[in-house]
């Protein structure tokens, strides 16, 4: 036997979760205590290391309430003896933006910089599986290895881990909850020795290693365990991580080589957790609209201000950092899976809900600096409602923009009018009247009668990450909305739809020739399972809604189908929970679609007012049954699944997991191509299959997953618990939810195509309209074309401050190309930059880049390229 095999590194460690089946509060508590242990263990020499988890957020929950620890924790850190990090939470690295996780390796750098150092191991060991694009992200932070455990091939305990730009990290995969084996002094002998056993057919060349540490438990000094590492014939070596992989990677030869995402079915207890993807579909609503928000437009907005010669206030930086921090604070996966108690999650709902506060507050007082005042303050319009359209791409987009034009009562909207005084098509969607209420440092409260009238017009041309100024014209008389027709037929010149009894369409693209059969099917499923894995009724029928009234209306703009609807639904599930309740309620729905002219899309938005318990409700869009194979965005690149069943095989086994091919979806799915192709745009729901029934294929997005526990041990799809069995009733989502939706037919459906990905971006990320204070028109009829960088041919990740000193000026520009093919991609710098670095994704400038003719700078993108600038 070799050496390797003779020694097992044992690493003590903890895993903590902030929040789960107890609240924030009810763990701080205990971690404090917990950290004061270790160090005092760590001093009297019963641990020789210990790692502190992954993530540096700990060192910030302790010191807020026991400061005077800090020297304690620093030291033992600097010494080695104590690692913490690299990450600051650890986040559900699938659920969250690329960008939110970029933002959350910076916050613990910034923690290992006060506090000494940080861990330099890729550690996220408890994650519900990895992107493709884990790998990239990590070594764009110079780190080149990982461990990880759930969805990791469980044939190999080591790989090379390769995403699809080719960045690759050394990989380890394994579990991290191994506490039990030197726990008990009587028993650890034979638990060690199984333990090496089982890791000697798994790693026949070694190196072993025991993880020693759990979920919130302080685990037991290998020192106290000699015996029974004698027992077991090992000897017990303690180390750190950083140590092990050196170790590891020397003895290792050729590995095998992994690409792509990491979502592999595991063996016994190594469940991937895959309902966690539609749980409370409002955390994730609520974390796709913080995120955006705060990278599409508070971000951008703040750069713009901050390259202007005014000196900004040092709060508009510090509200971005505290809007990030509560973001990226919702990230672990416990807190943005849905998979917690109700009291957890009313907290996450508040963060988001602060988040989201603060950004819109950051995003309005930057406009105001620039002399856009969107508060509606004193005499309501009479005349004119002057209008920005802000955007959140970095190029310049057109598009439609919807706002509510806030009048003198009486008035109605006759014109918009762009800045160069031409008619713009526009459509009054509904007026109603309302008091407005206004206040502010220097606006005594005042509270004004007013009509809100809600418009949309055609927006062109608005400059990239900046704003263009349009004119609401105003005058007496009668309000004219669009006539409503009773018509389930609609004939738009693309499509002609027909409204189905179910409240689906049969869609015939006059361009290509296809009927398309059940677009926007919503069917509802009884669930018996728990916030991890769904787990259908036995024989089970998918219930769909009926229509009860329909109406359409069609201008120049655009056309509009408004469907109200019921879906009669069981009350719940029986108490065996092998059938849908008798008793049935009525869930109200009212759905709109619209097509705006000359597109080749649909878009709805779906509100629903959830009166049912135990069931998942989910919206289809049929696709070529042919199709094979489907693809879709995941943070910087695009994924290939295949089209499949709908559930795998049941396990028969204890402790094992159906595999339920559901996945995870940044923006947008298509499959088919040519002039079958479909695509099906989402926005903050981010769960998506492509199923294979016996006579078609769809595209699927949950809606909503109505579940009652945490966890339940009676799953037939999971076959043990995966937490503790605790009922969660506001898991059940009952209440109004309200989400938006799309489909795209045709040729220009394209995967590979940035025209493709560049309109899927924009429906993720759409213009914003603000009405303005009357009598305070905007300083200009735009920003200033160099104002902003502008780019052509790739997509831009983020436009932020530097991270460094952002005060002072400087901010990173990243672009990606997403696709398969290479791109060249044009950089239009804003006028005041005077030089462009490459840089690591982490801000590390690696070379200075020329800045061309008509200060422009040419990158070329390999497939899945990236590109991090930093311009000053």
């Amino acid at each position: 036997m070799s050496e390797l095999l003779k020694t097992c590194h044992v690493i003590s460690h903890v895993h903590w979760d902030r929040e789960w089946y107890r609240g924030f509060d009810g763990y701080r508590g205990r971690l404090v205590d917990l950290v004061e242990r270790v160090c005092g263990s760590l001093e009297q020499g019963h641990y020789a290391s210990f790692h502190l988890d992954g993530q540096t957020v700990i060192l910030a929950d302790v010191l807020e309430v026991r400061p005077d620890l800090e020297a304690r924790i620093s030291g033992h850190i600097n010494s080695g003896r104590l690692t913490v990090g690299p990450w600051h939470v650890l986040a559900d690295n699938q659920l969250v933006s690329v960008e939110n996780l970029v933002r959350n390796l910076l916050r613990a750098r910034r923690w290992g910089n006060r506090m000494g150092r940080l861990s330099t191991v890729g550690y996220s060991p408890d994650a519900f599986g990895h992107p493709a694009d884990l790998p990239r992200l990590l070594n764009g932070f110079g780190m080149d290895t990982a461990l990880v455990w759930r969805g990791a091939p469980p044939e190999h305990a080591r790989f090379r881990w390769i995403s699809p730009d080719g960045s690759e990290v050394f990989t380890v995969n394994q579990g991290y909850h191994q506490t039990e084996t030197l726990w008990d002094s009587v028993t650890s002998g034979v638990q060690l020795k199984q333990f090496v056993q089982a890791e000697r057919q798994r790693l026949p060349d070694g190196p072993l290693l025991l993880l020693n540490g759990g979920d919130h438990v302080v685990p037991r000094p290998p020192a106290e365990r000699t015996a029974a590492a004698a027992d077991a014939g090992v000897g017990l070596v303690e180390t750190t991580l950083g140590e092990f992989f050196t170790v590891a990677r020397e003895a290792d030869g050729e590995l095998p080589v992994v690409r792509g995402e990491l979502r592999t079915l595991g063996n016994r207890l190594t469940f991937l957790l895959p309902g966690t993807l539609s749980a409370r579909t409002y955390v994730k609503l609520a974390n796709s609209r913080a995120q955006t928000l705060l990278e599409r437009y508070a971000e951008p907005q703040l750069v713009r201000h901050l390259m202007r010669p005014a000196t900004s206030p040092a709060s508009h930086a510090e509200l971005l950092d505290h809007a990030w921090d509560l973001v990226i604070k919702n990230a672990p996966h416990d807190s943005i899976c849905g998979c917690s108690t109700d009291e957890v999650h009313r907290q996450t709902t508040v963060r988001a809900e602060r988040a989201i506060e603060t950004g819109e507050l950051l995003v309005r007082r930057l406009l105001l600096a620039e002399g856009v005042d969107t508060r509606q303050h004193g005499d309501p319009a009479r005349d004119q409602v002057d209008v920005v359209v802000l955007s959140g791409q970095g190029t310049t987009v057109s598009g439609h923009a919807t706002l509510d034009a806030v009048t003198e009562p009486g008035r109605v909207v006759t014109r918009v009018k762009d800045h160069g005084g031409r008619d713009v098509p526009f459509e009054l969607e509904s007026t109603r009247r309302e008091k407005v209420f206004e206040a502010d440092l220097d606006l005594l409260p005042d509270t004004r009668e007013t009509d809100i009238h809600t418009i949309a017009f055609a927006a062109d041309a608005v400059p990239a990450f900046g704003w263009k100024a349009f004119r609401v014209e105003l005058s007496d008389g009668p309000a004219s909305p669009p006539q409503r027709t009773p018509s389930r037929r609609i004939d738009t010149g693309r499509f002609v739809i027909e409204v189905l009894d179910n409240a689906s369409l049969r869609v015939h693209d006059t361009e290509t020739g296809r009927m398309h059969d059940g677009v926007g099917r919503l069917a509802s499923d009884g669930d018996r399972g728990d916030t991890y894995n769904f787990d259908p009724i036995p024989g089970g029928v998918a219930i769909e809604p009926r229509v009860t009234q329909v109406e359409a209306s069609s201008t120049a703009l655009r056309t509009r189908i408004n469907i109200e609807a019921t879906i009669t639904l069981p009350e719940g599930i029986q108490d065996n929970r092998n059938s849908r309740s008798d008793t049935t309620v009525d869930s109200p729905l009212s759905i709109t679609v619209t097509q705006w002219a000359g597109t080749d899309r649909l878009e709805w938005s779906i509100s629903l007012d959830n009166r049912a318990r135990d069931h998942r409700l989910r919206f289809e869009v049929p696709i070529d049954v042919q199709a094979v194979s489907w693809t879709a965005d995941q943070h910087w690149s695009t994924i290939e699944r295949p089209v499949g069943p709908e559930l795998g095989v049941l396990p028969t086994e204890a402790a094992f997991e159906a595999e339920h091919p559901v996945a995870p979806v940044s923006s947008w799915a298509c499959a088919g191509t040519g002039p079958s192709a479909v695509a099906l745009l989402t926005r903050g729901l981010p769960e998506v299959q492509a199923i294979r029934r016996p006579d078609s294929a769809v595209l699927s997005v949950t809606v909503l997953r109505a579940v009652g526990w945490l966890s339940r041990f009676d799953l037939r799809t999971r076959t043990t618990g995966a937490g503790p069995m605790m009922a969660v009733p506001e898991a059940q989502c009952i209440g109004p939810i309200g989400v938006n939706v799309a489909a795209v037919f045709g040729e220009s459906v394209r995967p590979d195509s940035m025209d493709f990905v560049a309109s899927a971006a924009l429906h993720q990320s759409p213009l914003r309209t603000f009405a303005l204070r009357p009598g305070c028109p905007p300083p200009a009829g735009q920003t200033a074309r160099q104002s902003a960088p502008e780019v052509v041919g790739a997509l831009v990740s983020a436009w932020k401050p530097v991270e460094e000193n952002p005060s002072r000026g400087g901010s990173v520009l990243r672009i990606s190309n997403p696709t398969a093919r290479a791109v060249s991609a044009v950089v239009r710098l804003p006028e005041q930059t005077t030089s462009v670095d490459s840089a690591r994704i982490d801000e590390t400038i690696m070379k200075p880049l020329t800045i061309g003719q008509e200060r422009r700078v040419h990158i070329d993108l390999p497939p899945y390229g990236l590109e991090t600038l930093i311009l000053r």
